[in-house]
């Protein structure tokens, strides 16, 4: 048995023309389209073909849209795991990356933290290995920030690189 449609007002799907103008956010602005068109009267079946979104999705989006209302279709905030290292874990290794170098504590010939190194740090100090890329997730969450080091050739020739670099200038204009 068809399900009735729920009508709303015109002024309730101006809202969601609206926000779905405003939206920055893929993710809701295609929530506002797939609800904007079901609301002009498109099936779920149809906005399912249309805009390629799975049935089921369009009416967990309808289900929270009507008892939520525009709420319902934003981008809700995802826990992710917590983290392997305590509050007071995680303060301590701060503090040591941003008073002491690899040297000082036990990495030879290194004056600067990577990503792999206080990789190694953790594995040697809390028995936890961390990925590059969950390192400097850590680092950005505890406000530091991570560069990649950039290299410079101590012998170079400062006049063949200038002109080097307008050639290659030439070269892109030419192209």
């Amino acid at each position: 048995m068809k399900r009735k449609r729920e009508e709303i007002s015109e002024e309730a799907k101006n809202e969601l023309k609206e926000e779905m103008g405003k939206a920055k956010k893929i993710r809701e602005y295609k929530r506002y389209q797939a609800m904007y068109a079901y609301f002009s009267g498109m099936t779920l079946t149809e906005v399912s073909r249309v805009y390629m979104i799975n049935r089921t999705t369009l009416s967990e989006w309808y289900k929270r849209y009507k008892s939520e209302g525009l709420e319902g279709l934003k981008d809700r905030k995802i826990e992710g795991r917590p983290s392997r290292l305590n509050e007071e874990e995680r303060a301590k290794l701060k503090e040591m990356i941003l008073k002491r170098t690899p040297a000082e504590e036990g990495f030879r010939a290194n004056y600067n933290w990577t990503a792999k190194l206080i990789g190694k740090y953790i594995k040697r100090e809390y028995g936890l290995s961390y990925s590059i890329r969950g390192i400097t997730g850590m680092l950005k969450r505890m406000g530091l920030s991570y560069t990649r080091p950039t290299y410079v050739l101590a012998k170079a020739d400062k006049q063949k690189q200038e002109e080097f670099r307008k050639e290659f200038e030439e070269i892109k204009k030419n192209s």
